[in-house]
């Protein structure tokens, strides 16, 4: 058996932390006709989560616009649980947004209660995280805390430092991704995600290596330790993420 979440997340019907890593899709869209379709498609996939990356949504600042995307995504996707992202452009968001815009678009995204998790960076200032944690909490809304690179993969010390720290800083799952240079590069992550697990981590984790030397991650990153990979809908939002039938294809030799 897989080591598991001493504190598992559950989302409507789905357990992130439990005895299956869950499979979650990208959506990445433009404006919300094409949203609409898109999820309409991503949904007949029986995806376990759907993350709406808004950062790549052109009217994202536009918080009533946005707002009523979000409702229209929501009535679409019941009862797919939703992670809604705004990532910030120094960790691959899709379009620079101020550090106000996404702290007022998150807090009001999160007080309609329709997201299930909110994902946010590590790399935000202390008091940003913790304003979203409040307004999280608040509105049960689960906040998730992650780290991105997208040039190296850190020492596995590194790594496991940033996974307890999103712990530390009240994240109910903690995340981080980086990019491969080497197969040794993955074994870092894979070692660190176990280290985690067993030993630091009470909480859900999510770790992955990008690009080609990653895929191997997103499959069996789950026998480590993580509870959640990305797989490809209609568009990739980070490298490496490969189609949903044949990532669960593959997972099914591990986990059945």
């Amino acid at each position: 058996m897989r080591p598991q979440s001493k504190k598992p997340v559950i989302v409507k019907n789905k357990i992130i932390g439990g005895d299956i890593p869950l499979v979650c899709l990208p959506i990445v869209a433009k404006d919300k006709k094409d949203l609409l379709l898109q999820v309409k498609k991503l949904a007949l996939l029986d995806p376990d989560l759907l993350e709406w990356r808004i950062d790549g949504y052109n009217n994202a600042e536009n918080i009533e616009n946005s707002l009523d995307a979000l409702k229209a995504l929501c009535i679409k996707i019941s009862p797919i649980p939703l992670i809604f992202t705004c990532r910030i452009d120094s960790e691959g968001g899709i379009q620079k947004i101020s550090r106000q815009s996404r702290l007022e678009l998150l807090k009001a995204a999160i007080k309609t209660g329709l997201p299930d998790i909110v994902d946010i960076e590590l790399c935000n200032d202390k008091d940003f995280i913790e304003s979203i944690i409040e307004t999280g909490r608040k509105y049960n809304v689960k906040v998730m805390l992650s780290f991105h690179d997208f040039e190296k993969t850190p020492k596995e010390g590194f790594i496991l430092e940033k996974l307890v720290q999103a712990q530390n800083w009240g994240a109910d799952i903690a995340k981080v991704a980086v990019m491969p240079q080497s197969y040794e590069d993955v074994l870092f992550l894979m070692s660190a995600t176990l280290s985690a697990r067993n030993k630091k981590l009470d909480i859900p984790l999510v770790t992955m290596a990008m690009g080609t030397e990653g895929v191997v991650s997103r499959i069996a990153g789950g026998v480590f330790g993580s509870d959640i990979t990305f797989a490809i809908g209609k568009s990739a939002s980070a490298p490496g993420q490969i189609p949903i039938k044949e990532l669960r294809q593959a997972m099914s030799v591990l986990y059945g």
